[in-house]
């Protein structure tokens, strides 16, 4: 129960509802113990009219009535509040649901890259998914039963005391029995539930991974491959479901024997004690079976509610494990620091913690606002490590990078980041109309900055050509549209945003080169009071920059301006001729 803690918070916010909803409960249980008492009342008139003890029949009728009409009466005082109780509790659990999966979500949000490499989409969908409903299940119904359980049991036991000490003794001894089955059965489902969420977090992952590569697992022909390998993981996760439904199954079982033992002991104890006359009212036995029925559902309900509580905790304990991660990246600044965008990169080196790869080794370089620097190298060499270090999406092993004069981590991480217009290597758009694509990068914008932005990045024609234009819903991850388009697309939501600091990692790739050449003039033109950084394998996209950087193996190898690295030997001479040489061609 420990990791269930958590949720306290949410109970003392909601508990003025959970107060009422515990009121409610009590009175909707003190209606219905009333129903038993006047079904016992009215067979011991019957009784006393046939024994001849009550000998008008008008007197019969007019309390039988009575009787009638007050069990009328409590039966639906007992159903209108519990729809009330229900409402209550439920809607607390939804409204829990509700806080907890926003927590999680916001607390996905600030977690740095490493922590999305370390752990899989499927998993961390599932945490906040299926993960969260568990728990809701031990926020709304787990709790209403238990407070209804407990309710009835005071109520009715103690009322049966007071009326039968010794029937009320022998109808409850079954119930210690109960207790130590429980607990025992609990401590089993606990282990098979955890196992049975770790199996559900790898089947939604594999399930994810498959549909988001379904083109290449269509493409190399392996689709029987992946469903053999979809129905091994599939039937592994069965057996653990069937493991833990074994162990659940024999609650209701438990719970119908030790209800059944119950309802023995009062007709044979409570009949012995009618006829010695230890008991005066025949009305007494019916009433006692009427609650020891009456009990039978928050009785088998214990073996359920303790199976949520296991299931919840065995969810809660999983979705406190990424609570419990703090960021690698904090925002430490509270004040504004608005960016104009000169930075400085002071023997800067980097490495993957991932992969304990060293990714950047002592770079220096210097830019101006308003100047471009374009970088340039081999797969693997660095280029966009860079970008993300500008970006702070990591921070830096060693060295310091400076942006207007500032370390970069004194810098408020908001203003960073809204300062920065950022196009990936791989073009990522979402599940949505190509108009909120764009505005993605400033979602205020006017429907002509819309089209403005798509002009410059020269994709506004091959908008024009969908069906539904801009209001065009694309495909997953923009499977809709060419990867030279979706390039594009991110280009004019990067530019819309008009930030002080553009990064173009590699974005051009999958344009042509007289595509490419009109997207550079109208970035020039756009970039001229920003900061920019260009990453590229093409002299063609990078040779008009202020700076161009050659990067091998992390470090620096070449810097300066196209002409200038042409003059001399080099890795960019041979790529400038290797590329011209091919285009002639």
């Amino acid at each position: 129960m420990r990791a269930l803690r958590h949720l306290n918070k949410y109970f003392l916010k909601y508990k003025y509802r959970l107060i009422i909803g515990l009121v409610i409960t009590i009175i909707a249980r003190v209606f219905a113990i009333a129903v038993p008492t006047f079904i016992g009342d009215s067979i011991d008139l019957i009784r006393q009219y046939i024994d001849g003890e009550i000998t008008d029949y008008s007197y019969l009728k007019r309390n039988l009535l009575i009787n009638l009409l007050l069990l009328l009466g409590s039966a639906l005082l007992a159903g209108f509040f519990t729809f009330l109780m229900r409402q209550t509790f439920i809607v607390v659990s939804r409204f829990i649901e509700f806080d907890l999966k926003n927590e999680v979500f916001r607390h996905y949000q600030i977690l740095s890259l490493n922590f999305y490499k370390k752990n899989r989409t499927g998993d961390l969908m599932n945490r906040i998914s299926e993960d969260v409903s568990k728990v809701r299940m031990y926020v709304g119904p787990a709790i209403m039963y238990s407070v209804t359980t407990i309710t009835l049991f005071v109520l009715v036991i103690g009322y049966m005391i007071s009326i039968a000490p010794k029937l009320t003794l022998y109808t409850v001894a079954p119930l210690p029995i109960l207790s130590v089955s429980i607990y025992k059965l609990s401590v089993a489902i606990h282990k098979r539930s955890t196992i049975v969420q770790q199996f559900l977090s790898k089947l939604t992952t594999f399930t994810q991974e498959s549909f988001s590569g379904i083109s290449v697992i269509k493409a190399y022909g392996i689709e029987l491959q992946t469903l053999r390998n979809f129905t091994e993981l599939s039937n592994t996760s069965k057996e653990k479901n069937i493991d833990l439904v074994k162990v659940q199954a024999l609650f209701f079982p438990l719970m119908v024997l030790l209800i059944g033992i119950s309802n023995i002991m009062v007709i044979y104890i409570g009949g012995k004690q009618y006829i010695n006359g230890t008991i005066q009212d025949l009305g007494v036995i019916v009433e006692f079976i009427i609650f020891v029925n009456m009990l039978t559902w928050p009785v088998a309900t214990v073996g359920w509610v303790t199976s949520i509580i296991q299931q919840a905790e065995a969810s809660q304990v999983r979705i406190n494990e990424f609570l419990s991660q703090e960021p690698e990246i904090t925002n430490t600044v509270t004040e504004n620091t608005p960016i104009i965008g000169n930075i400085i990169f002071d023997n800067v080196s980097f490495i993957y913690d991932d992969t304990n790869i060293t990714a950047l080794k002592n770079i220096s370089f210097e830019i101006n606002s308003g100047q471009t620097i374009a970088i340039i190298g081999k797969t693997g060499s660095g280029k966009s490590t860079i970008l993300d270090l500008l970006g702070r999406l990591y921070d830096v092993s060693d060295g310091e990078i400076r942006i207007d004069g500032k370390p970069i981590g004194d810098l408020n991480l908001v203003n960073l980041r809204t300062s920065i217009g950022y196009v990936p290597q791989d073009a990522f758009l979402f599940s949505d109309s190509i108009r909120n694509n764009i505005k993605f990068g400033k979602v205020n914008a006017t429907d002509n900055e819309v089209l403005e932005a798509a002009k410059n990045a020269v994709v506004h024609e091959n908008i024009q050509g969908f069906s539904k234009g801009y209001d065009t819903v694309l495909g997953e991850r923009g499977i809709t549209l060419s990867g030279g388009q979706k390039q594009r697309v991110s280009i004019a939501r990067a530019i819309i945003k008009n930030p002080s600091i553009l990064l173009f990692d590699d974005c051009l790739s999958a344009v042509d080169t007289e595509t490419e050449e009109e997207i550079l003039n109208n970035l020039n033109r756009i970039s001229k009071n920003k900061t920019t950084f260009i990453v590229s394998h093409r002299v063609s996209t990078v040779r008009n920059a202020d700076k161009i950087i050659v990067l091998s193996e992390g470090k620096i190898i070449q810097q300066g301006t196209h002409n200038q690295l042409l003059d001399i030997d080099g890795y960019y001479k041979e790529l400038y001729l290797k590329q011209l040489s091919e285009k002639e061609i």
